[in-house]
């Protein structure tokens, strides 16, 4: 269960990783990146991590903050998990390079400005009854796959995301 309280210790997960992120690639070419096992799973392995803590977040939490693509940084997490054999690795490189250090500034406003105190009191936007809805639907597309629907034909019927459909 995602819990308000632990929102704070996820994002701190994120500048950590973000921090590990950017000292592996820091000063590295891609080309020097894309010859280095060691440089590419460890940056991969971060970049993972990273997705789990944000996956991890209060549904509360990333609505405070549509500001930042929490979605995208889900799907790459997913990405990184279950289709691995299909990582690109330019697009690992540029997310290292150029994504992980604006998503670490923004979660660190984020740390700094949030009364956590406040924010942990705080009621979810997303109550008991919404959940139920969303269990159902998702039950619904699992039985859409049974019976040989595509992921795009279910997307389309149920509107789940991609990560949603991939989890099923």
């Amino acid at each position: 269960m995602r819990e308000r309280a632990r929102d704070k210790g996820r994002l701190e997960d994120i500048i950590e990783y973000s921090n590990n992120i950017t000292h592996f690639i820091q000063g590295v070419s891609y080309e020097e990146f894309s010859k280095s096992n060691l440089l590419y799973f460890g940056v991969m392995k971060n970049i993972e991590v990273v997705g789990e803590a944000t996956y991890m977040l209060t549904k509360a939490f990333k609505a405070a903050h549509p500001e930042t693509p929490w979605k995208m940084i889900e799907s790459m997490r997913h990405i990184l998990v279950h289709d691995y054999a299909h990582v690109i690795m330019e697009t690992l490189y540029d997310t290292a390079v150029n994504s992980i250090p604006e998503l670490r500034k923004q979660v660190e406003g984020y740390l700094a400005e949030t009364d956590w105190n406040e924010w942990e009191q705080g009621e979810d936007l997303f109550n008991d009854a919404q959940d139920a809805v969303y269990k159902s639907v998702v039950g619904i597309a699992k039985n859409m796959r049974a019976q040989g629907l595509s992921d795009e034909q279910i997307a389309n019927i149920t509107g789940l995301s991609d990560i949603e459909i991939a989890e099923l």
